[in-house]
């Protein structure tokens, strides 16, 4: 495959069918039945070649584009000489909002300054919101939302974009002038399952309508909001990072369309990748806070004390050993090395049982080893035009049900060392089991992507 697609996206595609349905990361983005891959793409130039082999092509600013591509036909894309790089979606997990105070918001709306968000638009992209709580809502009971595109509900996208419907605030309006919530549903059926949307809305929006004396109203309650509901691509399933870019271009040409200034909430995040902001979404979010007049604001905790970063420095003829423990039930397991190119490392794995593979050649491309019940799969990643640093993918996957548990350890042994900082990071704590994580990890860059 060429390197113009990412290590994760090779390693899937080299992956059986049986091996991605394990995975926790190998499978997003694939429709099995369809045989198709969505998929995040750079470009320079036009689309057309790419239309040709894409069955569905959504242009985002700024020379991104979200694809759907049949898998047979992903090599043929990556020849095309305006694609610069291909990214699979990664899955997204909800970052928690701080308070007010901690914040330093309290100050600005005392004088005298009194800054309350009038002539804003706050646009909060996230599980949804309860569009009828009086919070979102003007003294006369009219909604403060200008726009809501629910990508959960098929039939009315926004112009532009094929997932979704998309409410104007004269639809909403009519729905909040019924009294009952089943006919307020009839009219505008969109609803926040999780509520983790409504409230991070209410602290960026709220206006405190729904506390007594206001003691709950958020950091902006004069501006006006525009809410996007994210998708999950599957029934049960979760959002992803092409959801996200799509929500995101949506609001700043939302935005631009009413010609207001915009800040926009993003509580979502995930701990895949080299943590150095390089990755196509990572570049596309920085690219778009210099499109129109707007702010980004991306919750980046949680993860601190999930025990799921490690780090250290190698050095020449010293190996490494990195301990990690794996609890009973875990059904599947990634973990992430991060290092200099210029350092070349073997790794070799000892299970809990004390059963040793290894040392692995520094061979680019995939590789499969089986200890016990656990199956290996690693993938020493390639050079790509986005990033510097090497990636050395290892997806853990049962052979039955579940993944060996106990004490793991990864051995470093460095044959070369230039640099020597390597890093290493598990999926979010939201999806392993408690107590999963390294036996010493490292509390630093433990922020979220």
């Amino acid at each position: 495959m060429s390197q113009k697609a990412e290590n994760l996206l090779n390693l899937a595609l080299d992956a059986t069918s049986e091996e991605r349905e394990k995975s926790l990361e190998l499978e997003v983005g694939y429709q099995p039945l369809d045989q198709e891959w969505d998929l995040i793409i750079k470009y320079s130039g036009n689309l057309e070649a790419v239309r040709e082999i894409a069955s569905s092509v959504t242009e985002l600013s700024n020379e991104y584009a979200i694809l759907t591509v049949p898998e047979s036909r992903i090599e043929q894309l990556a020849q095309i000489p305006e694609i610069e790089y291909i990214e699979k979606p990664k899955r997204l997990f909800f970052e928690a909002a701080n308070g007010k105070r901690v914040s330093c918001i309290l100050p600005v709306q005392t004088a005298p300054l009194k800054l309350f968000g009038a002539g804003i638009l706050t646009a909060v992209i996230d599980s949804g919101i309860d569009y009828s709580h009086s919070d979102f809502r003007n003294p006369d009971g009219t909604t403060r939302i200008r726009a809501l595109w629910d990508q959960s509900i098929s039939g009315n996208p926004p112009e532009g974009y094929f997932l979704g419907t998309e409410y104007t605030q004269e639809q909403i309006n009519a729905a909040l002038s019924e009294q009952v919530k089943a006919r307020q549903e009839q009219i505008v059926p969109s609803r926040d399952i999780s509520g983790h949307g409504t409230s991070v809305a209410g602290v960026a929006a709220g206006n405190g309508r729904g506390s007594v004396g206001g003691i709950y109203m958020g950091v902006a309650p004069q501006s006006e909001l525009l809410i996007v509901k994210l998708g999950n691509p599957r029934q049960g399933g979760f959002p992803r990072t092409t959801e996200l870019m799509q929500g995101v271009d949506y609001v700043l040409r939302k935005a631009l369309e009413y010609r207001m200034p915009v800040a926009i909430n993003l509580s979502f995040g995930n701990t895949y990748g080299s943590h150095d902001g390089r990755s196509l979404v990572e570049r596309y979010i920085d690219d778009l806070s210099n499109f129109w007049k707007s702010v980004i604001c991306v919750g980046t905790g949680n993860e601190a004390a999930s025990a799921g970063h490690t780090s250290g420095v190698l050095q020449k003829r010293k190996e490494e050993r990195i301990q990690l423990a794996v609890q009973a039930d875990e059904s599947t397991l990634n973990i992430q090395i991060w290092k200099a190119y210029t350092d070349e490392v073997e790794i070799s794995f000892v299970s809990p049982a004390g059963t040793r593979i290894g040392p692995i050649q520094s061979v680019l491309g995939s590789q499969r080893f089986r200890i016990g019940e656990t199956e290996i799969l690693l993938y020493y990643g390639k050079p790509s035009p986005y990033n510097v640093a090497q990636e050395i993918y290892i997806d853990m996957i049962p052979v039955t049900d579940y993944i060996t548990s106990g004490v793991w350890q990864i051995i470093l042994n460095p044959t070369r060392v230039v640099e020597g900082q390597y890093d290493l990071w598990l999926p979010s704590e939201n999806v392993l089991n408690r107590g999963t994580g390294f036996l010493y990890p490292d509390e630093e860059v433990t922020l979220t992507i």
